[in-house]
């Protein structure tokens, strides 16, 4: 997690025994903050995240973030340095020590090159959506979902190679849905938790009897994969302009023409973004048509860029 560094405090915490110093703020949400701070014995720095528990169902919420980063010991998963839960001014916190990725996320880098009016090279496309993929991949195997896949979720280290984070959405990836209560409990959950430009169609409106699994992830994969051919998610500007995302989603996903990226980026495209998520591929799938589509070689990449 990362942006330019500045020293202008030295205030410090301790985590498992070891002293850290905080350097500065890097990011706020709505129930957490992100700060930098420096080991005080290995002089490094990392990304200390602080998570809000306002009662029990928070913390047991933010214990749930610790367990899923404790499950994973994955190049392309975010792991988690150490933790602690702690008492500050008569309030809760949780605090999670992770890796600080000063390069920042997926969606600054697209960022960047939006602003300077340039593009991604479909190469190094397919070099951050295969991590991408070995990443949900491994969740996955082990029976979970991310929930919550987005270009701010994803950081790049200087190799270009992704990092998925915020595992606070994470849960069981098969959820059997049993009567309109526990549906109408999911969507709530779901519009909480679920970046609403990043949600599958499925969890607008959850069915009273259905099955939701990890395909959301793959519809949020899409999303993903036309924000680095687009520089922007295909349903951004209608969140923006106020519009219903919801009935958005109920359409086949419109690729912009012309287009400069190959025809086999384009079908992947289209084949993920699928509305009804049991005719949706499974993450094999897609990571195999991305390692087609990059060929023999892997897909060189020149990473040093922005």
């Amino acid at each position: 997690m990362g942006q330019s560094l500045c020293i202008c405090s030295r205030s410090s915490i301790t985590i498992d025994n070891k002293r850290y110093y905080f350097i500065q703020k890097l990011d706020e949400g709505g129930f957490s903050y992100v700060d930098l701070v420096e080991g005080a014995q290995d002089g490094r720095f990392y990304a200390l995240k602080r998570i809000l528990c306002h009662d029990r169902e928070g913390r047991r919420e933010a214990q749930t973030e610790v367990e899923m980063h404790r499950l994973f010991n994955h190049p392309n998963i975010l792991s988690l340095t150490g933790h602690a839960f702690t008492e500050r001014g008569g309030k809760s916190e949780a605090w999670l020590l992770l890796p600080y990725i000063s390069k920042g996320s997926l969606w600054s880098v697209l960022e960047k090159l939006r602003e300077k009016g340039s593009s991604m090279p479909e190469s190094r496309i397919l070099h951050i959506l295969r991590g991408v993929c070995e990443g949900l991949k491994a969740m996955h195997d082990q029976g979970y979902a991310h929930r919550d896949l987005k270009p701010t979720n994803v950081l790049l280290e200087e190799n270009d190679r992704p990092v998925l984070m915020d595992l606070g959405s994470m849960n069981k990836a098969r959820i059997e849905v049993r009567g309109s209560r526990e549906a109408m409990t999911i969507q709530d959950w779901a519009a909480q938790r679920c970046t609403i430009s990043y949600r599958a169609p499925e969890l607008f409106n959850v069915e009273s009897h259905c099955i939701i699994d990890e395909k959301t992830d793959i519809w949020s994969l899409g999303c993903v994969l036309y924000c680095m051919m687009m520089l922007e998610g295909p349903y951004d500007l209608i969140f923006q302009k106020g519009d219903s995302v919801a009935l958005a989603v109920q359409n086949p996903v419109a690729i912009p023409q012309p287009c400069s990226y190959s025809e086999g980026l384009q079908n992947l495209l289209s084949s993920i973004m699928v509305t009804n998520p049991q005719e949706r591929p499974d993450i094999t799938w897609v990571l195999n048509q991305v390692k087609s589509l990059q060929g023999p070689d892997g897909g060189s990449v020149d990473t040093n860029r922005v």
